[in-house]
């Protein structure tokens, strides 16, 4: 057994004795049952490199003791959402602009996008990503504009203009001993030429930094291409199996579609009171319908509480204005750039929220929302009619008596937001 020190967003350590086979994801599910979180197949396992700036999501598969012993001893693991891990399984044009990508064998040969992961996860097929990296040089500040070439067999640069041929290819670094990272200290440690950076470091590289590979794209598109590629040839039909794990454990899973609860809540039960005794509630959809006609009890309750007045200290209209605090998507007061980072930790797929605080009005909150992998600020804004307090996205035309019940309407329809919301930002606490 090895002992592993994993830490959560908030600076929070937890100490966990493991097997040396035991995988990323083993121990992603570990502390997602010691933590009573929701287990969305979404909590990865990050290595992060403070001193480098470096950081990555270990693969499913990979064997945590084995990557601990690669580390150095200022870096650690950190326990983390990330939506966008297998986003490319669901959405591969979005990942994969077709002017980059190509067949290796070809001077033009192009891949119809319909066959684009299979040729990936091929290995007898050979497709290469395609495209000018920024290049830092060795020991330098400088930085080098190249037109590279990423295959199975490694990462080339061309010597003469994008020429693909042999004799004008230069290896840059292989995929097999190495790993790649993004680079999260911003452009000013390597005086990048824009904010795109990414790193490939040799496993057998702890903090030497003239081992790096220092690279940075033009734009987000580009950079996630690059990255995304590097994991699928250096993996894989591997990465793909780590993918359908999850999918098949849903598939095997009772007819009842019910969503993935925590482990406190699985040791609850539905029971019904309607009688002399109570009695346990064993249907599941009998358990869903006793459990909605609840909510709209408490819903015409807390309305008619409201209306009369209420003798509790916690007046319902009060507790319209606190109870989104206990939500895993609302972040309090953080700011702006918090945010963002939040947002880009977690993948930057589409749908991907958190609620805050407004900086500028103390009444008012702001959705932050990621699109097209661009990050999208909405404010909330307080609306008062017959003396109730309402909140609205759209000035005053859809209104909603809490942000609980604002996020329910925009997770089911897209209204004035660009997408709708689908995967809540979340921090927890280990």
């Amino acid at each position: 057994m090895e002992i592993v020190k994993v830490w959560s967003e908030d600076g929070a350590g937890k100490v966990v004795e493991i097997p040396a086979d035991m995988t990323a994801r083993d121990v992603c599910q570990l502390l997602v049952y010691k933590s009573h979180c929701v287990d969305d197949n979404a909590w990865s396992l990050v290595e992060h490199h403070p001193v480098l700036g470096l950081e990555r999501c270990l693969e499913d598969h990979e064997l945590v003791v084995q990557v601990q012993a690669s580390m150095s001893s200022d870096s650690k693991f950190l326990f983390r959402k990330n939506y966008a891990k297998y986003e490319f399984f669901r959405n591969p044009l979005n990942f994969f602009p077709e002017h980059m990508v190509a067949l290796c064998h070809e001077s033009d040969g192009s891949i119809p996008q319909a066959q684009l992961l299979q040729n990936f996860l091929n290995s007898s097929s050979c497709p290469e990503i395609q495209g000018y990296l920024y290049v830092k040089e060795p020991g330098r500040k400088s930085w080098k504009k190249l037109y590279m070439f990423l295959r199975r067999s490694g990462l080339y640069y061309s010597t003469k203009g994008t020429s693909k041929e042999p004799r004008h290819l230069q290896v840059l670094s292989d995929l097999e001993d190495s790993n790649i990272y993004t680079i999260i200290t911003g452009r000013k440690l390597y005086n990048a030429p824009a904010d795109y950076q990414f790193c490939i470091k040799p496993n057998k590289a702890r903090s030497d930094c003239k081992e790096l590979k220092i690279l940075c794209a033009e734009d987000e598109q580009s950079r996630t291409c690059w990255m995304t590629a590097f994991r699928l040839l250096k993996y894989g039909i591997v990465l793909y199996q780590n993918y359908n794990v999850p999918q098949h454990r849903k598939a095997n899973n009772t007819s009842f579609s019910a969503p993935v609860r925590s482990v406190s809540e699985n040791s609850l039960v539905a029971m019904d009171f309607s009688g002399r005794t109570g009695r346990v509630i064993d249907n599941p959809v009998e358990a869903q319908s006793a459990a909605l006609e609840e909510g709209q009890t408490w819903r015409k309750r807390t309305h008619r509480m409201n209306v009369l007045g209420s003798p509790s200290p916690l007046h319902p209209s009060s507790l319209n204005t606190v109870i989104h605090r206990t939500q895993v998507w609302f972040h309090g007061r953080i700011m702006r750039e918090e945010a963002h980072k939040m947002i880009i930790q977690q993948g930057q797929v589409d749908g991907l929220f958190l609620l805050r605080d407004s900086q500028s009005n103390p009444k008012a909150f702001v959705l932050t929302l990621c699109h097209h992998q661009k990050i999208r600020h909405f404010q909330i804004l307080p609306v008062e009619e017959d003396g109730q307090v309402f909140f609205s996205l759209d000035d005053g035309a859809t209104k909603f008596t809490d942000l609980i019940h604002l996020v329910e309407f925009y997770q089911l329809n897209r209204g004035v937001l660009p997408c709708k919301l689908k995967h809540p930002c979340t921090a927890v606490a280990l």
